[in-house]
């Protein structure tokens, strides 16, 4: 086992990675921004390198500086969480060039998948359903229309290397194609130094559907059931439960086969998600596979009792998965609310500033992972999730029951958050009732007063 690990992030999950290695006995180095000194992780770690600059480009997304703060606190591994380089090929290889280890899958399947046009054809070998689209990127926008009218209106242009609803632009017409695929282009060059994009048949309101995956280095690759992330914002999830309210159990079985052909395709180990839309008559389509844990891994771990970042960390230290699929039950439902510094009256538009108070909920059912506290001053530079709120029982309306109650007394003041919002959600009929797609939160705004979910936590 390792003794000691660098963690290569921020925030909450920094955090969250920091309580799973204290369990494990293992010591943990932070790394943070100038702006990060106060953050919580850099407080609880055992060590802390400050690695620059405010800007992610100046700090977190700089390889060569957290490379050499491993070298410098002569860790064992590095843990990347998720976004800034959990998903960067060149960095796991900077790692495994350097001797370290790191949790999470090799350079080769993440450049295999996070190359989204490569994993469509890699999974499409493993007779996994894909959704019809280009053979690969497209470059002109000419020959991108021709492809878009052979598959059909309306489709959807996605960034090559996207991720987090960037580089993605809907077309439901070829009046609008051009622009689309414009303005697709430039957004995807922006985030991630990567213009190409490819085409894919866009389905009407479908379910978001993600099987989580554990994979060890001896080949046994098993799923942990289903998460449901249909309720999205700008392509960006807010709320996830597990299992999902609309899959049947034939349904869950053979798209968790589906799942793990996937990951056996691109040769996966260690903890990943395998993403799918599904449509209203039950047909499952392949959209990528996300080669790190995920912000809603925590719905998982508690409806299955898994602690999730503890078996990346084995299994990046060469331990064998001790189960098997038969092995895994689904025990309980669970749902979780993003909580962000964020104004769903303006767009969702973020709004950081100083925390005058802070009370997260608690009780029996409720998990807050988080990395703020009263005094905290979230900065304009990240993404807007200060919190996530966590909520599970025995049935899916006792989880959901549990989630409005702790939203309640989720007490943040100083600055405007998204909690008056996911607890009209929480509330909602039809998202009570299981009916929720990726085009729910357009339809709630659509029949919703806005003084029902406007910000009830004003800034004092």
């Amino acid at each position: 086992m390792f003794q000691k690990i660098l963690i290569a992030n921020r925030g909450e999950i920094a955090l969250r990675i920091i309580r799973a290695c204290k369990e494990l006995g293992i010591k943990t180095v932070a790394v943070y921004s100038e702006v990060d000194e106060q953050s919580l992780h850099v407080q609880l770690a055992d060590g802390a390198i400050c690695i620059g600059p405010a800007d992610s480009s100046e700090s977190y997304l700089k390889s060569d500086r957290i490379i050499s703060a491993a070298e410098i606190a002569d860790v064992d591994a590095i843990h990347p969480g998720y976004g800034f380089l959990a998903e960067k090929p060149e960095f796991a290889e900077q790692c495994e060039s350097c001797n370290i280890e790191f949790i999470g899958p090799s350079s080769a399947t993440i450049r295999i998948m996070g190359d989204k046009a490569i994993g469509r054809d890699t999974v499409r070998k493993a007779r996994v359903p894909i959704m019809p689209g280009s053979d690969g990127p497209i470059e002109d926008v000419n020959e991108a229309l021709a492809t878009a009218k052979k598959i059909g209106f309306p489709v959807i242009i996605k960034a090559v290397a996207g991720g987090g609803g960037k580089g993605m632009r809907q077309a439901h017409n070829a009046v609008a194609f051009a622009k689309e695929f414009h303005s697709a282009r430039l957004e995807a060059e922006k985030a991630f130094g990567n213009g190409s994009v490819y085409i894919e048949k866009y389905l009407e309101n479908p379910r978001h559907i993600e099987f989580q995956i554990l994979a060890d280095r001896n080949g046994k690759i098993i799923h942990l059931g289903e998460r449901d992330c249909s309720v999205q914002r700008r392509h960006q999830k807010i709320v996830e439960e597990a299992p999902s309210p609309f899959l049947n159990h034939d349904l869950r079985k053979r798209m968790g086969r589906a799942a793990i052909r996937a990951a056996t395709a691109c040769a996966y180990e260690n903890a990943g998600t395998v993403e799918f839309l599904v449509d209203k008559n039950g047909d499952f389509y392949f959209i990528e596979m996300n080669t790190r844990i995920q912000v809603e891994h925590t719905v998982t771990e508690e409806v299955t009792g898994i602690d999730l970042i503890k078996e990346q960390i084995r299994i990046a230290a060469g331990e064998k998965l001790n189960m098997d699929q038969k092995d895994v039950k689904i025990l309980r439902h669970a749902v979780e609310c993003r909580i962000c510094a964020e104004d769903p009256a303006r767009n969702f538009a973020p709004c950081p500033g100083e925390i005058s108070l802070y009370y997260p909920p608690g009780g029996h059912g409720v998990r807050v992972d988080s990395h703020v506290y009263g005094g905290y001053v979230i900065p304009p530079n990240y993404d807007s999730m200060i919190s996530k709120l966590i909520t599970h029982g025995r049935t899916r309306n006792l989880a959901l029951d549990r989630m409005g109650r702790a939203l309640s007394e989720y007490l943040i003041r100083g600055i405007k958050t998204n909690i008056p919002f996911n607890l009209a959600v929480i509330n909602d009929p039809v998202f009570r009732q299981g009916g929720a797609t990726t085009g729910y939160v357009e339809d709630f705004f659509n029949r919703t007063p806005k003084d029902l979910f406007s910000h009830k936590q004003e800034e004092e």
